[in-house]
């Protein structure tokens, strides 16, 4: 009879089970469902050679196979949550009866749990966290659906990949990163026992939160792997006795480029959607590694050198440390700030004559050195500068926390957060590729992008376009306008306008070529008397300068005007490459999660040889154009391929060779693809030629230290010293420069682009060119050389002993002498052929 009752009990059983699985089959997930099932996977961003930049989304996710991850990571999963991983078929009713026994008989941290790996998997993937009886049955049939369709393999790659570790970390390699900063394959025994440890309750055994909840969970977690045999005894005491410290770490990435990662992040927004930054897109950019960590440094460096000029505002704070404090001590002390880019945070632990001792946090006892704090000058009241200090009680003392830049081999410099702001963008001029971005100091103190947001006055760094304008309506380099002062009378209210020179000298009748190496503010001011306002505006928006930014008045001469530090750089890539317009991009190709390219850059390239194939014409004042320069429009009636002249690939880390990125191996280049010219490649030589004497012998002449012939560039400055620019370029690489504050503060008396653009630029420059071999526009054909009068401009008399070499275009070449002119008295090569200097 009991029997009877007990068959009958089973079958019931049984049979309302059956009932219950009809009744829950249609809410389950069916196999090919779950095969296809996707993970919250962030927004990748990368480099053009694939080095990581981000990653961003709402979950820190790395996906991993089962192969990649270490079998010292599974073995202390599998110890800590399921050792019968590989023996049972989804439910492990032995486990359930040990842990059920563990967790009675002992109340200790360390109890075990009940579900299987693959009970955990089903219930992270498919299924809610509600403690319901619903919920649960369905994950008893989800796990057997699991494990006849899927390997053990598979599961526990799948389970590794969606468990939560606490930090907003998913999956075992983000968690890696997140508590140690670390890959999967360089976690210690004891870092992989730690995460093993968290799984069972993230937010009880998170070593960041709670370390001796977590070291009690490790210790379990490592006493079963040597139970199980994954590891001996002496590792398991070894493991034991490291330190479970731990702090949260940023996702790990090769290449610093967050302003980047951001305008990615907007743009895939923009395309696809908010729900795109999880969906697990890749985003390949056109940034150049090694030329953007070169960026970083070189703003932050320059930053800082005109910041020290400038005084030291004080310590950040000063705190009161015990006698003889400890290492825990001085953390604690440092614990509520953190480090700002290259800028470390220390505590002065001892206080010298010349010297004094500090604690770095995260790096340990320093020294900074006399030479690392001679200059911090303190401020007045009134914000002037007191005398050079003497010692270094004058500068810091006991307990004072501050910034520093430290070699990491034991000595310091003193630091501050620079007040002032700044930004560089470097990119190819042959197709627009933007291969270095820093949009400020530091993007996590502020996220301001000042490359593409910041519109700041040009001053005169608007000059060379200008004077390009000048070239088209006939002026030449050796045109003489008369530097001397000018009175502009306003028929407003205002007060008439009296320009004049950074210097506040007058150089009297000057040759065009030495009015803009020396930036001289009156002689661009009768150019453009001269040329015609129109004319001016309507030349510089060619550059892809927007003609709305322009002032309708003279003062443009000077660069009142505002634009962005990338149209910038756009514009003086028209120099560069020999006169065509480029479109700056920054990302190259996109790929969504199974690595399908969904979107790929084709830019507009900047070809010379392929025009010269194509026999499309040059620009000049006497040709029509072959493009419409005002929409950029290109003529496609012949669109069929032009061959397309192999570039050299030199060796040295140069910026990315375009030719070839384009051709794709191909070797040719359709003629649609073809950047549209905007002024000739005259001009632009000529231009690029003046320009060399900016840094050989003028406003930038400081450059020339970087030792090459092939750079050219323009520095600019504007009033009451708010905005300094510098760009530079030579063929193959245009990097633009600007500093200034948020707020339109000044930088301080006679602080020119010469004196806090420049050395930024220099220092991108010099590591962005180091082992590139020279290379400047090619000379092209139409121009001429001749002898001219230095003074007059004309053609000098054979018998002239002062008469020097200039370049012309071939329509526009200098008058003869009017007989009987005396050298310096007349003018020649100005527009028209004035007999007397302009204006």
């Amino acid at each position: 009879m009991a029997l009877i009752v007990i068959c009958g009990l089973l079958l019931a059983g049984v049979f309302a089970l059956a009932c219950t699985y009809v009744y829950l089959a249609p809410s389950l997930p069916t196999a090919e469902n779950m095969h296809k099932v996707e993970l919250q996977v962030p927004l990748r961003v990368y480099t053009s050679s694939g080095g990581l930049i981000s990653q961003i989304g709402e979950q820190r996710r790395i996906p991993v196979t089962y192969d990649e991850i270490p079998e010292l990571v599974r073995h202390a999963v599998l110890a800590a949550e399921d050792d019968r991983f590989f023996e049972h078929h989804g439910v492990d009713w032995i486990g359930v009866a040990r842990a059920t026994i563990v967790n009675v008989a002992t109340a200790d941290l360390a109890g075990q749990g009940g579900s299987t790996i693959t009970q955990q998997a089903a219930r992270n993937m498919f299924l809610s966290l509600d403690k319901t009886l619903r919920r649960k049955l369905s994950e008893v049939f989800v796990t057997y659906r699991m494990e006849k369709d899927f390997t053990k393999e598979q599961i526990l790659a799948t389970y590794l990949n969606v468990i939560f570790f606490g930090q907003r970390s998913y999956g075992i390699a983000a968690a890696a990163e997140t508590f140690y900063g670390k890959s999967l394959a360089d976690l210690t025994v004891a870092q992989a026992a730690t995460l093993a440890g968290i799984i069972q309750l993230p937010s009880r055994y998170n070593p960041v939160t709670n370390p001796k909840a977590a070291e009690v969970r490790r210790t379990y977690v490592l006493r079963r792997m040597t139970a199980l045999g994954y590891i001996d005894e002496a590792t398991r005491q070894k493991a034991a006795a490291e330190p479970i410290a731990s702090r949260g770490f940023a996702p790990l990435f090769d290449v610093e480029a967050p302003y980047v990662a951001e305008m990615v992040r907007q743009d895939i927004v923009t395309r696809f959607g908010a729900s795109a930054v999880n969906a697990g897109y890749k985003v390949f950019t056109t940034l150049d590694n090694r030329l953007q960590t070169a960026a970083n440094r070189a703003l932050r460096v320059g930053l800082i050198e005109y910041d020290r000029r400038h005084g030291y505002r004080g310590p950040i704070a000063n705190v009161k440390l015990p006698s003889g404090a400890s290492t825990a001590d001085l953390d604690h002390a440092l614990a509520d700030r953190s480090a700002i880019s290259m800028l470390q945070l220390a505590i002065v632990t001892k206080v010298a004559d010349t010297s004094a001792e500090i604690y770095i946090r995260g790096i340990g006892p320093a020294q900074i050195t006399w030479v690392g704090m001679s200059w911090a000058r303190r401020l007045t009241k009134s914000g002037g500068l007191m005398a050079n200090p003497r010692k270094a009680a004058d500068v810091l003392a006991l307990g004072d926390v501050v910034y520093v830049v430290t070699d990491r081999r034991g000595y310091a410099q003193l630091a501050q957060l620079p007040a002032a702001q700044g930004a560089l963008v470097a990119m190819d001029p042959d197709d627009g590729a933007i291969v270095s971005l820093v949009g400020g100091f530091d993007y996590y103190t502020n996220k301001f992008n000042r490359v593409t947001q910041a519109k700041r006055q040009l001053g005169s760094g608007f000059k060379p376009f200008l004077y390009s304008a000048a070239l088209e309506e006939g002026f030449t380099p050796a045109s003489v306008i008369l530097d001397m002062p000018i009175v502009l009378e306003n028929t407003g209210e205002e007060e008439d306008w009296r320009p004049k020179n950074n210097s506040g000298e007058f150089g009297g009748p000057t040759r065009l070529r030495d009015a803009l190496v020396y930036s001289k503010n009156l002689v661009s001011v009768r150019i453009l008397q001269n040329i015609g306002l129109e004319a001016a505006i309507s030349h510089a928006t060619k550059f892809g300068f927007d003609r709305n930014s322009f002032p309708h008045d003279l003062t443009i001469a000077l660069g009142s005007q505002s634009a962005r530090p990338l149209d910038v750089a756009t514009g003086f890539s028209v120099f560069a490459n020999g006169g065509f317009k480029v479109t700056p991009y920054f990302i190259s190709r996109i790929e969504d999660s199974s690595g399908k390219v969904v979107f790929e850059n084709k830019p507009l390239l900047a070809c010379l040889e392929c025009e010269t194939q194509a026999q499309v014409p040059l620009l000049s004042p006497v040709a029509p154009a072959p493009t419409d320069v005002t929409s950029g429009a290109v003529d496609t009636a012949a669109a069929a391929p032009v061959p397309v002249p192999r570039i050299h690939e030199v060796d040295a880390p140069a910026p990315l060779q375009q030719m070839a990125r384009l051709q794709g191996g191909l070797g040719y280049l359709p003629a649609d693809r073809l950047a549209p010219r905007v002024i000739s490649i005259q001009n632009a030589w000529l231009m690029t030629d003046i320009m060399k004497g900016v840094i050989t012998r003028g406003t930038a002449r400081r450059a020339s230290a970087l030792g090459r012939s092939d750079l050219a560039g323009k520095t600019g400055t504007t009033n009451d010293w708010r905005d300094a620019w510098f760009s530079g370029f030579n063929r193959q690489l245009v990097a633009s420069v600007w500093t200034g504050f948020d707020g339109q503060g000044t930088l301080g008396r006679h602080e020119e682009g010469s004196a806090v653009a420049v050395p930024v630029w220099m220092h991108f420059m010099r590591e962005a060119l180091r082992g590139v071999p020279l290379r400047s526009l090619d000379r092209p054909g139409g121009l001429i050389d001749l002898k001219i009068d230095p003074y007059s401009g004309t053609l000098a008399d054979p018998l002239n002993p002062d008469a020097i070499y200039e370049t012309f275009m071939l329509q526009h070449q200098p008058r003869m002498p009017v007989p009987g002119e005396r050298s310096g008295a007349g003018a020649g090569g100005g527009a028209g052929g004035a007999a007397d200097p302009l204006f």
